[in-house]
Formats: C-alpha cells, sequence, structure tokens
C-alpha cells in the first residue's frame, strides 16, 4: 500500500511517501521532505509533498491513503496540514487517517517509558507519556514546562525538550518532530483493516491566539 503522510503541528513542514505492508505491518519510507520553519507551512507542504511523490517515482493518484498529524499543535500550522490532507483526500477519493503527532514521536522510541513534548508557544509545551511498549498512558495536554509530569518516564523525546533543556531532566532521544515513518506505523492498523478513519479533526488543546473583536466601548465626552 502506498501512503502519503503529512504534518504541520510543529515547526517542521513534514511531507513523505511511505509503503506499508499490509500483512506485516512493515514500513518503508520512499521518501521525505522535511523544512523546519515555523512560518511557511502554507507555503511549502504542498511542493514538498509533490517533491516526495516525485522523489518516489509514483503520482498521487496511485496513493491508497493519507495520513495527518492531528496535532495538538497552534491552531495557524496545525489547520495548513488538515486541510490539506482533507482535500487530498477528497478530491482522490482517498481515507484520511488522523493520528497524535505526539504519538507519532513516539512510536519511533520505544523499548523504555518515555516522554515526548513538543513546544506549544506561551512558555507552554504539549506533552504525552508512553510506556515501554509506546502506548500512551497519559495526555495529550498542555502545561508549562515545570508543570509537566514526569512520572516514570526514563527518556525524552520531541523539540520540547530541546526549548526548554533545563525543565526536563532525562536523556533525549530522536525524533525531534514527528516523521512520516512515525505517523505511518500509528495509523498502520486502521489502514491495514481498511477501518474508516476518524474524522480529521485538529488538537488544539487550548484557544487559537487571534480572538473575534468585541463590542466597541463607548467613549464618554
Amino acid at each position: 500500500m502506498l501512503l502519503l503522510a503529512l504534518d504541520t503541528s510543529t515547526p517542521a513542514v513534514t511531507a513523505g511517501i511511505a509503503s506499508l505492508d499490509a500483512t506485516s505491518g512493515a514500513v518503508d519510507v520512499l521518501a521525505e521532505q522535511v523544512t523546519v520553519d515555523a512560518r511557511a507551512h502554507g507555503e511549502l507542504l504542498t511542493p514538498q509533498l509533490t517533491e516526495a511523490a516525485r522523489m518516489a517515482g509514483i503520482k498521487l493518484r496511485e496513493l491508497d491513503a493519507v495520513v495527518c498529524g492531528a496535532g495538538p499543535g497552534p491552531f495557524t500550522g496545525l489547520r495548513v496540514g488538515m486541510v490539506t490532507a482533507a482535500a487530498l483526500g477528497h478530491g482522490l477519493g482517498l481515507p484520511a487517517y488522523p493520528v497524535c503527532g505526539l504519538d507519532a514521536i513516539a512510536a519511533e522510541a520505544t523499548g523504555e517509558p518515555l516522554l515526548v513534548v513538543t513546544d506549544a508557544r506561551r512558555r507552554e509545551v504539549y506533552w504525552a507519556r508512553y510506556d515501554a511498549k509506546g502506548v500512551r498512558v497519559a495526555g495529550p495536554a498542555v502545561s508549562a514546562p515545570l508543570d509537566v509530569p514526569v512520572a516514570d518516564a526514563v527518556r525524552v523525546a520531541g523539540h520540547g525538550a530541546q526549548v526548554y533543556p533545563d525543565a526536563f531532566d532525562l536523556p533525549v532521544v530522536a525524533p525531534s518532530y514527528p516523521t512520516p515513518c512515525g505517523l505511518v506505523r500509528v495509523a498502520a492498523a486502521a489502514i491495514a483493516a481498511g477501518a474508516e478513519p476518524e474524522p480529521l479533526t485538529p488538537q488544539y488543546l487550548r484557544r487559537p491566539d487571534a480572538q473575534e473583536p468585541g463590542e466597541r466601548k463607548r467613549v464618554r465626552q
């Protein structure tokens, strides 16, 4: 099965083409394009997914499904990936599977209890904890770095640990951002089974920065 994996929930703009063996669950990344630029999700995502398909030697119409990171992440960047996944799924007649970006990071760092943290801005992080098998046991949630409950985690992954190194006194392991391989691994069982995707609902965990303007205050004379 050929899959397109997208993620814009972090400063990394990620697009990749992967093959999935529906029997064994093995994932092979055929091509990927990743640029770390928190201000360029909208400009870079479509050119990167097009280039990834070219590098893999396939046409988008040959895809079997789309996998998209659903956050948690900041509003502006996250919606770029979600809208793109929805548009491609609709236009190509493909199922689009949303996955938690923190789960995608954890999927490549299994083996010991793990804490995953990504930068949420406003001096906060998005976080989740996982057991040695990569099963999420807490989160996702958003907190100040020093308020994140480390519990029995013995390692930390995600770029939030690099942004706030003093808050996480644990060995830092890769990856820093959701990867095409990790995204596909999280959705692999559902894709292989032909399961109906969950709705493409972004995980913001808090209100967007932009607010609707309120009623103007009257100026007394």
